[in-house]
């Protein structure tokens, strides 16, 4: 990888290795146009970067890299009072953290994003975090939770698809059969 490229031709770099399915190298490129943003003063899209690395390195398996370069990114979004982002940035920080086995942050990294994401009205964006809060409450023994969180995810779509209606459906079955009709 050529040093002198610019962080945008860094992104776009990092972006077809994504593309191809590379993701460690799609995860450095990402962190390399990061650090070319570092380099400009530019913590947003610094940040930005590393929250697209982390991504990628969790693809790769590597949650350990994932987990390191997304640890700042959600500070950065609330200093500049980027809500939206910030959700994600949790989001992506739980993922990281579920990836290492700190369960516990995740769940909470993931209640963060799914609070702020709803604040601002990112309805899909929320769901795939309860959806991914849901899951880890299930593999980690908490299966009314679990429920509760996912039916919570889909009940905020405004236009959820034919699975998600399924699923609607599926999951108020057990809190029929529990209040008693």
């Amino acid at each position: 990888m050529n040093e002198t490229l610019a962080p945008e031709q860094l992104a776009e770099e990092a972006k077809r290795a994504y593309q191809r399915g590379d993701y460690l190298a799609a995860g450095r490129a990402f962190e390399a146009a990061a650090n070319s943003y570092r380099a400009r003063e530019d913590s947003i899209n610094t940040a930005e970067m590393l929250n697209n690395s982390s991504v990628a390195y969790l693809q790769a398996g590597d949650g350990v890299a994932a987990l390191r370069v997304v640890e700042d990114t959600p500070r950065v979004f609330a200093e500049i009072g980027d809500l939206r982002r910030q959700g994600i940035a949790l989001g992506n920080l739980g993922a990281a953290l579920e990836a290492v086995g700190s369960n516990d942050q995740a769940l909470e990294a993931y209640r963060q994003s799914a609070d702020l994401l709803q604040q601002v009205g990112e309805a899909e964006l929320r769901a795939n975090v309860m959806q991914s809060l849901s899951a880890l409450q299930l593999k980690t023994g908490r299966q009314l939770e679990a429920l509760a969180t996912m039916q919570s995810g889909i009940e905020g779509l405004k236009r959820p698809s034919l699975k998600q209606r399924m699923l609607k459906k599926l999951l108020n079955l057990p809190f029929k059969l529990l209040n008693g009709g």
